[in-house]
């Protein structure tokens, strides 16, 4: 039993990676599913999607080994993304309703107009806002004929999409989630660790339909569908499964990932930090029934901006494009691009904002949208870095560790280095998330070293220090900061 097998279910594509008792990888499949927009601001999937892609990739990865040589799966998944489904049959009632999905904003709105965010803060560490699971799951009962009343006399079970997935591995034995996906549904009590019986009041929410929680690194049940039992013993939302994988795991570690979005972590030890700056109060991880917070600042829409200069404009056939025309652009404009095209996340919160694009002149041309592409991947992070060291006194020297597609771009790193003023970490190994699930699942199976002996083998690749002066730093970001008031709807 010297192998684990990670399975990392994102917002685009599925991917299994084989890790052996080294914690090497040995093997990596992927497979890209359809993205499903029926109405402006609604994103889905087929659930049926996310299950076949799982499926395929696994057996390609573990094809040549037997069960019993595999210690340990681990999930990490697109977090916020929920699922409702027959207890019986397995099959889900609607299409998953995706983390960016912006379709219930106006209860969100109605919740808030009646005094209820406060209360929901307190209880969950964060606002009340779409990205999250609880309105999606109601929206859905509400929706699909016959639903509020079948979960209500016990026929329906509702997850994110690990229990989704835990579900059908297991066979329809395990129910389950973790702390890290549990906290970011709006129903979980980040202080009791518990489903909280007033926020399923306040969100319509039926608690007998949620999964039992259990920690990160814990026991989630069994999956025969590949010849034989593996036991599946690690489980968390990609994030926190980056922040893990990157071996934050000391008070004042951050970590940014950046993928379809860009997430920054920093932990904040044993004490949840209430923010004052609009950013989240979530959990990093749980542990042996030890929890471990986190503030995080989500930004929606990072390397989404890319694919929309490839798939929507087509003035690039490929990412890595990006990077030379960044290089070529026209260094006396400066063009601001605010990516907002599902509302702009932490620390603005504002879903009904849509993307903008400043200072055009009739000299912008493909260069110069690459290049303010780029540059939004840096500014939005400097949003919340320093909103983070508001809430948290960090000093403006913090190392900030990456990952991601994105960090390939040594161009955009060295940017979001200069404009956030602080060295940018880039490892050795970019797949942190799967590298997170993989070592929670192989840690509690026995096959790996505890968190300061992986912390010992993060590796460090190339360390980006800033370059630009205080003054350029100051005009450019007052730029930024300039474009995103325009593009506001709600003026904070």
């Amino acid at each position: 039993m010297s192998h684990t097998l990670a399975i990392d279910q994102g917002t685009t594509s599925t991917r299994s990676i084989l890790f052996d008792r080294d914690l090497k990888v040995l093997r990596i499949a992927q497979r890209e599913f359809a993205q499903h927009f029926p109405n402006s601001g609604w994103v889905e999937h087929d659930p049926e999607d996310l299950w076949d892609t799982t499926v395929a990739t696994c057996r390609e990865v573990i094809a040549d080994l037997t069960p019993g040589e595999i210690a340990a799966i681990g999930v990490t998944n697109q977090r916020e993304t929920v699922v409702i489904w027959d207890r019986k049959t397995g099959r889900a009632i609607h299409n998953a309703i995706v983390w960016q999905d912006r379709r219930t904003s106006d209860v969100c709105e109605a919740l808030k107009q009646a005094g209820h965010e406060p209360m929901v803060a307190e209880k969950t560490g964060l606002l009340l806002d779409p990205y999250f699971s609880g309105t999606k799951i109601a929206w859905i009962l509400d929706h699909v004929d016959g639903a509020r009343a079948r979960a209500e006399a016990g026929e329906l079970l509702a997850g994110t999409v690990d229990s989704w997935l835990i579900w059908r591995l297991t066979n329809g034995v395990s129910h389950v989630t973790d702390a890290t996906n549990a906290s970011r549904t709006m129903l979980y009590n980040i202080h009791t660790n518990a489903w909280d019986d007033a926020l399923c009041d306040l969100l319509r929410v039926p608690k007998s339909i949620l999964p039992s929680v259990r920690n990160s690194a814990d026991e989630f049940g069994e999956t025969s569908l590949f010849g034989g039992a593996i036991a599946i013993r690690g489980v968390a939302g990609d994030q926190q499964a980056a922040t893990v994988g990157q071996a934050c795991f000391k008070n004042g570690m951050m970590k940014s990932t950046y993928g379809t979005g860009c997430f920054a972590l920093l932990n904040t030890g044993p004490e949840p930090v209430a923010s004052k700056n609009r950013l989240l109060t979530t959990i990093a991880y749980r542990l042996d029934g030890k929890t471990t917070y986190a503030l995080e600042g989500s930004i929606f829409v990072a390397g989404a901006v890319v694919q929309w200069l490839r798939d929507g404009l087509s003035i690039i056939e490929q990412a890595s494009d990006t990077q030379a025309l960044a290089e070529a652009a026209d260094p006396m404009q400066q063009v601001y691009m605010v990516p907002a095209f599902v509302g702009l996340g932490a620390p603005y919160w504002d879903s009904t904002c849509r993307g903008a694009i400043f200072g055009l002149t009739r000299g912008t041309g493909r260069a110069e949208l690459g290049r303010a592409a780029l540059e939004s991947v840096g500014y939005q992070p400097r949003d919340l870095l320093d909103a983070m060291r508001r809430d948290a006194g960090g000093s403006s020297d913090t190392v900030l560790r990456v990952d991601g597609g994105m960090t390939a771009s040594d161009w955009t790193m060295q940017f979001l280095a200069d404009i956030i003023g602080a060295p940018v970490d880039r490892p050795v190994f970019q797949e942190t998330t799967a590298l997170g699930a993989a070592w929670l699942a192989g840690m509690h199976a026995g096959i790996y070293p505890d968190q300061t002996g992986f912390s010992e083998s993060w590796a460090l690749d190339r360390r980006f220090n800033s370059t630009m002066s205080e003054e350029i730093r100051t005009q450019r970001y007052g730029g930024w900061q300039d474009a995103v008031s325009r593009t506001l709807t709600n003026r904070v």
